[in-house]
């Protein structure tokens, strides 16, 4: 190597070395931190303008209407539009958003909207839970009417064998064979109804909800 080689290679050995310093200063690694934070923050807030404006979408705050699908609320089939065959006789129920046909936008900007849908025997439901039943499918609001705590348990009742809606939060308990009244618990009603209907091989929304939603007013 010739001597202006040598003395080349020990410049670019030389800078090297200087940036390898530099780029593990405390100050530089503080830099890197500072960005690496707000890009980071940057991804999150993109990701939440993302969701909420999926959930702004016009309708998406509407109550259930005619002719409304049902899609799968949470889990790994989250969105998927619920088939008659996806309900498994005697439960356990699915939790699901009401889903316009005509714009595909998700009634998902209120979770006054979510609902229970389980199939149970037709021969066990009463007249009335009859009338508002689709083959022994039902849909129930899944906000419970006493603190407005998401109902999530599919339980054995305080009384009786069979299976039955609880709120785990003050264990209010409801009946989806007789409208989903209350069987136990501080609720001070039943669960408000959402009338089904198959439709070429869909399940879809026969009507609004029958009674209110949501819990009872403070006072």
């Amino acid at each position: 190597m010739s001597e202006s080689d040598h003395n080349a290679a020990i410049s670019v050995e030389g800078r090297g070395a200087n940036l390898a310093t530099e780029m593990s200063s405390p100050s530089d690694r503080t830099r890197r931190t500072l960005i690496l934070t707000a890009l980071a923050a940057g991804v999150c807030v993109a990701a939440s303008q993302s969701a909420a404006a999926a959930e702004d979408q016009p309708g998406s705050d509407e109550r259930p209407r005619k002719a409304d699908l049902l899609v799968v609320s949470e889990g790994d089939q989250e969105g998927q539009v619920i088939k008659p065959r996806d309900l498994k006789l005697g439960g356990p129920p699915l939790h699901a958003w009401p889903k316009d046909p005509k714009t595909s936008v998700i009634r998902n900007g209120s979770r006054l909207n979510e609902v229970l849908v389980v199939r149970l025997d037709p021969a066990e439901l009463d007249d009335e839970t009859r009338s508002h039943a689709a083959d022994g499918i039902v849909a129930y609001s899944a906000i419970c009417a006493h603190a407005g705590c998401p109902v999530t348990a599919w339980v054995k009742g305080e009384a009786g064998d069979k299976d039955i809606f609880k709120c785990m939060c003050h264990n209010s308990e409801y009946d989806p064979r007789q409208g989903a009244q209350v069987l136990f618990g501080p609720a001070p009603r039943r669960l408000a109804a959402l009338p089904l209907a198959i439709v070429d091989g869909s399940l879809i929304v026969a009507a609004p909800f029958l009674g209110k939603v949501g819990a009872q007013q403070a006072g």
